[in-house]
Parts: C-alpha cells; sequence; structure tokens
C-alpha cells in the first residue's frame, strides 16, 4: 500500500462502519502480520509515530489545527522491514477526548477495539506519567465489561475436563498485547531518588501501588493493577519536543535535520523496538493471522460493538476457525481433484492409479493442514476424507470405463477377420472348427500384446470368450470331420480356456480391491499421522501462550511481593499453578471422538 485507507469509519452518530475496500486489502494478504495500533488523546502526534513506522514522512494524516484530524481507524499494510514474508499492519486510531464528538462510550469502544486487534498496542500521551496521565487512561478498568472471554453455553465434548471458571480479566494476559506507552515532549530528567532510571523503569515506578483499603486508595490502584496484569509486558519511551513553535504543524514537510537530534535518535529506537520486539498478531489458542483471517477478526469485533454486545474472544475464534476450515477442506479438495486430472492418463494400471492418488491425497492433506486451525474432533479432516474418497472411486470407475472401453475396442478391431469368416459361412465348411479356434486364438494372443489396456483388460477378454461360446460350440458341432472323442475333447479344452480366463478376471478384481484396501490404510495412516502432527504444533502454541502468560504472571507477584503486598501476590499463585499444570496432551477423548470423525 503506499497510502493508508479507512478500515473502520466512525461515522457522524458514533457508530462504527467497516470499510470493504480495506477488507479487499487484507483478504489478498497471506502473510502472517505484525498488527501495531496507536491510541491516545487527539493533537499528541500519533499519526508522525506511525508514518516513521512505515517509513514515510507522510501518509497518515497529521494535521495542523486543534482539531481531531483522524477519524475511525486507519489502517497501512507495509512489508515489515525486518522479517521477511511478513506484513506490517499499522492502525491510526481518532483521537480521544475529542470535545465536538464528546462521547466518552464510542472512545471507550475505539479503545477496546484497539486492544483486541494488536499485537503491540501503543499508547500516545503528553508531559508526563502522572496521575492525570494515568486517569486519563481510564479506558483500561472498563476493558473487563467491554470483552468476554468465553463464548455463553459452551457444550462440554465427552471426555472433557471442567475448565476452572476464571473471570475473563485473569485471562486477558494470554491473548492481549504488548503495551507502550509513549511520552511526548518530556522535558525532565529520568532520574528517582538521584539515581538514573531507565524509561521502562519509570513506568514500573508510575505503577507503583499504594497500601490502604481506603476507596480513595482502591481507586488509585485499579487502574495499576489492570495494566498490570492484563498486558504481558509493558515498555516506556519518552520523546523531546521535536521543534519549537508553529513548526510542529509542518513536522511532515521538515527535512529531519530541522528536528532535534535527540528527537530522532528516540525515534529510530522506538522504531527499532516495534520492529524487533513486535510478535505476530495471535488469537486464542496461540494462532497466528494473516491478512484474511486478521479481516475476519475486525469484522467479527466490530460487529458485536455495532450490535451493542461485548466482543467475546472464544466466539470470535470458534467462528474464525469453522470459516477457514471449510475453506481449507474446500482447497484441498479442489488440490485433489484438479492434481489428479492432470496428472492421470487413462486408461492407468492399479498400481499407477494407486500411487498419483497417495502423492495427491498427500497433498491435499497438506494444503487442508497449513489453512486450518481448532479442526475440534477432527471433523473437517474427516470431512475432507470423505470427498477425497468419493473423488478417488469416481476416478477408479472412470479408469475402469476407459479400460474397458479400449479394451471392447481393440478385440471388436482384431476380430475383424473372425467375424467375416464366421458371417461368410467359412468356418461351417467340415475341418474348419480347428481354423476357427486358431483364429480366435491369434486375436487373443495379439490382444496380449498390446500394452496400456488398463485394468479391465482380463474382464474384456472374457466378456469376449464368453460371447464366442455359442458359435464356438455351433462349429464344433457343424464339422463332421470331427469324431465324437475328438469333439468332447475339443468341448473340455473350451471349458478349460473359459475357466482360466475367468480365474485371470477374478484375479484382476481382486488386485483391484486388494489395491483399494491398501489405499485405505495408507490413507488412514497418513491423516492419523498429520493429525498428530497439527495436534502437535496446536499444543505447541497453547504451551507458548500459557509460557507468556505464566511468566508476565510470576513477574507481577515478585513486583506485589517488593512492593509489600504478600497477599494479592498469594491471590496469583492458584493462577500460576493452573498455567503450571497445563499439558501439551489434547482433552481426555480427543483421539477417539477424532478417529470416529475421520474414519
Amino acid at each position: 500500500m503506499e497510502a493508508p485507507v479507512c478500515l473502520v469509519r466512525n461515522t457522524d452518530s458514533a457508530e462504527f462502519e467497516i470499510m470493504q475496500d480495506a477488507i479487499e486489502i487484507l483478504n489478498h494478504i497471506d502473510q502472517p502480520v505484525v498488527v501495531v495500533a496507536i491510541v491516545g488523546y487527539y493533537r499528541t502526534g500519533k499519526s508522525y509515530l506511525m508514518n516513521r513506522l512505515a517509513g514515510k514522512n507522510k501518509g497518515f494524516s497529521l494535521g495542523a489545527t486543534i482539531q481531531s484530524h483522524t477519524k475511525g481507524i486507519w489502517m497501512w499494510c507495509r512489508p515489515h522491514p525486518t522479517k521477511p514474508g511478513h506484513t506490517l499492519v499499522l492502525l491510526d486510531t481518532e483521537g480521544l477526548g475529542d470535545a465536538e464528538k464528546g462521547d466518552s462510550d464510542n472512545d471507550c469502544a475505539l479503545f477496546t477495539l484497539a486492544v483486541l486487534l494488536s499485537s503491540v498496542f501503543v499508547y500516545n500521551s503528553m508531559g508526563t506519567i502522572n496521575q492525570q496521565a494515568l486517569e486519563q487512561l481510564h479506558f483500561v478498568t472498563e476493558l473487563s465489561d467491554r470483552i468476554k472471554v468465553k463464548a455463553e453455553g459452551t457444550e462440554k465434548k465427552e471426555g472433557e475436563e471442567e475448565e476452572e471458571d476464571d473471570p475473563s480479566e485473569k485471562q486477558f494476559v494470554r491473548f492481549f498485547p504488548a503495551f507502550v506507552w509513549v511520552v511526548r515532549d518530556f522535558i525532565l530528567e529520568l532520574n528517582i531518588d538521584g539515581k538514573d532510571v531507565t524509561e521502562s523503569e519509570y513506568l514500573e515506578r508510575m505503577l507503583k501501588l499504594k497500601e490502604g483499603a481506603s476507596k480513595k486508595v482502591m481507586e488509585y490502584n485499579l487502574l495499576r493493577e489492570c495494566l498490570r496484569s492484563f498486558f504481558p509486558t509493558r515498555d516506556c519511551f519518552v520523546f523531546v519536543r521535536p521543534v519549537s513553535g508553529k513548526e510542529i504543524s509542518k513536522m511532515d514537510s521538515l527535512p529531519e535535520d530541522a528536528l532535534d537530534p535527540k528527537f530522532i535518535e528516540q525515534t529510530h529506537n522506538f522504531c527499532t523496538y516495534v520492529f524487533e520486539k513486535a510478535e505476530v498478531k495471535k488469537v486464542k489458542g496461540g494462532h497466528e493471522l494473516n491478512g484474511r483471517t486478521f479481516s475476519f477478526l475486525v469484522q467479527n469485533y466490530v460487529t458485536a460493538i455495532v450490535n451493542g454486545g461485548a466482543p467475546c474472544i472464544e466466539n470470535a475464534v470458534l467462528s474464525m476457525a469453522k470459516s477457514e476450515n471449510e475453506a481449507a477442506m474446500q482447497d484441498a479438495e479442489r488440490h485433489y481433484k484438479a492434481q489428479m486430472e492432470k496428472l492421470v492418463q487413462f486408461p492407468a494400471e492399479v498400481q499407477e492409479l494407486s500411487d498419483l492418488h497417495g502423492k495427491c491425497e498427500k497433498e491435499a492433506i497438506n494444503v487442508f493442514m497449513k489453512r486450518s486451525f481448532k479442526d475440534k474432533d477432527g471433523y473437517y479432516q474427516g470431512m475432507l476424507k470423505v470427498k477425497v474418497e468419493e473423488n478417488y472411486v469416481a476416478m477408479v470407475k472412470k479408469n475402469e470405463n476407459v479400460s474397458l472401453e479400449k479394451c471392447r475396442s481393440l478385440l471388436k478391431d482384431l476380430s475383424t477377420k473372425l467375424q467375416h469368416n464366421m458371417t461368410s459361412g467359412v468356418y461351417c465348411q467340415p475341418g474348419m472348427h480347428k481354423a476357427y479356434i486358431d483364429d480366435r486364438k491369434k486375436v487373443v494372443e495379439q490382444f496380449q500384446e498390446i500394452p496400456n489396456k488398463g485394468v479391465k483388460a482380463q474382464f474384456a477378454l472374457e466378456e469376449f470368450l464368453e460371447s464366442k461360446k455359442v458359435e464356438a460350440e455351433t462349429i464344433l458341432q457343424a464339422d463332421t470331420n470331427l469324431t465324437l472323442a475328438e469333439k468332447r475333447v475339443a468341448e473340455e479344452k473350451e471349458r478349460a480356456a473359459l475357466i482360466a480366463q475367468e480365474k485371470k478376471a477374478a484375479e484382476e478384481r481382486a488386485s483391484q480391491t486388494e489395491q483399494m484396501l491398501k489405499d485405505q490404510e495408507r490413507s488412514h495412516n497418513e491423516n492419523m499421522e498429520k493429525l498428530e502432527a497439527k495436534m502437535k504444533q496446536e499444543a505447541a502454541q497453547q504451551r507458548m501462550e500459557s509460557q507468556k502468560a505464566l511468566e508476565s504472571m510470576l513477574n507481577n507477584q515478585a513486583a506485589l511481593i517488593r512492593e509489600g503486598f504478600e497477599q494479592k501476590a498469594m491471590l496469583l499463585q492458584r493462577e500460576i499453578e493452573r498455567l503450571r499444570k497445563e499439558r501439551t496432551k489434547p482433552p481426555r477423548g480427543f483421539f477417539r471422538r477424532a478417529f470416529r470423525a475421520i474414519f
């Protein structure tokens, strides 16, 4: 994208509207997305930082007046500068606290949406981190009322253990973005009690809790506790004023040497941090998003807000999984059909068709696994297996029909002379039974020598010989040169030849049946192998999610102990122990249900 586009429009009636042009852009991005959203009060310079992350001076509108300039959420997708094969999605949000809009509920919804969509959430403010600045960040305390983690009325599957009924806010740390507080026009020294501190240490000092149980102290601590427990990591960057006076309104057109060198250095440090530390956007369960799945998330959350409800993270993930799994199944089936039609040359031999089927099915399963996630009980993988098998059976039937048609045509052409002599009465003369048998034998031998007849060669030959049984009997009985004993010997030879051919045709059918059984066994093993690998992958993702949450909780617990809040620290212990006990193996009964679904 050469310029930003509006992703979510904030209408004059303070309602969100999804912009389909932006959704189409996202739908064409197959790369993993790193999503950075910036939020803050209007006229605080948010757009400039986002332009710098985009590697541009211009792009997101900076504005030059006291009015809020950005409306809704604007999006700019850029190639990630340090992660090849990734897309950096920048979200610049409408300024909070716009007096002309005068709608704090709309501000809170915008703040919530930015938190839910980002993998790095940047909060931009001016001056210092003081009580007033923290009070302006009150939206954080409303997130537990604005976001639902679990879907209501979720049924428990056979063999699954009940999950602990943890409040939503205890789960936020699992999937909330990294929190970065950016302080603009910072003029103080980073020094506390005569000791130099880092920007992040400065932030943590400002988030320190107060002792006491009064209402005032509880209100003081609430926001700080939310910031410390909701977000897995917190960092801070301070910026000096870039230019003096009215030059600030021309930031996007000023050359770099016109800006304060310290500001340039701080901007560089901020951008480097984001490029290096920002992770791919994930949803609950640790699944990474690309542009297409991210657009689904945008639409789901915005729709929930527009309908007056709280976005539900589990519902969004389940809906996304259903949509992606259905599409993955269709993609995989199309791949199988296209590859088989491209590779199979009819008529094909049994082993040749089986080998191509195995190759194409393996590719189809890989196509499915690449896109699918959270395929509960292997339902969609089971449906894919059925569809592949149906396509294979149809392909086998087509192969048989082509082979049979070709063999019948060959036998008809090869027996032209035989048929001519029969209709012209050549074989009805005395002593011609042997000539008939020799000519028919010659047809059979010529047919056998022709390659690439397919899987119905012996059946077609059996059919051919059976069709000649009556005329052979007629010619034999009409041949007056043969004695009765010679005729009986000839009859026995005829029966033996037919029986031998029936046996060959039966062996041909048995070979096909045996190969189909082998194909089913190979398909079973292939599906189970891929299912197990997918489960391990998703379990590893969940383990990383749990580990990230555990580390955050341990850090928070350690901070509480250092600050003298042992009782609060102990309240975290139960959740810490639960995270420690989480296992990567699937719930009990999963394999049994998945086996039934797939096989």
